[in-house]
């Protein structure tokens, strides 16, 4: 998928699974949509994480790597 939409902090937190918006979280700087998983339909991970926010730091302490967001689609960059 070629990523050509970009998203400034601001705009990607508006995509945080409320009042109808999906679930963007980004990590390194690729934003994905998240919204299909089951541990993300309510716009928070384990009550952890909020959708709409850059989550590269937050990776060091979850559980799984990098990995888990080749299951999503790519969306965009954030700039």
């Amino acid at each position: 998928m070629e990523m050509s939409k970009e998203f400034t902090y601001a705009e990607l937190q508006q995509f945080n699974g409320e009042k109808g918006q999906p679930v963007y979280i980004a990590h390194n700087n690729i934003v994905y949509d998240v919204s299909e998983s089951d541990l993300w339909k309510t716009g928070r991970h384990q009550n952890l994480h909020d959708g709409g926010e850059e989550l590269t730091n937050e990776l060091t302490r979850a559980p799984h790597g990098e990995e888990v967001f080749e299951r999503f689609p790519k969306v965009g960059v954030l700039k």
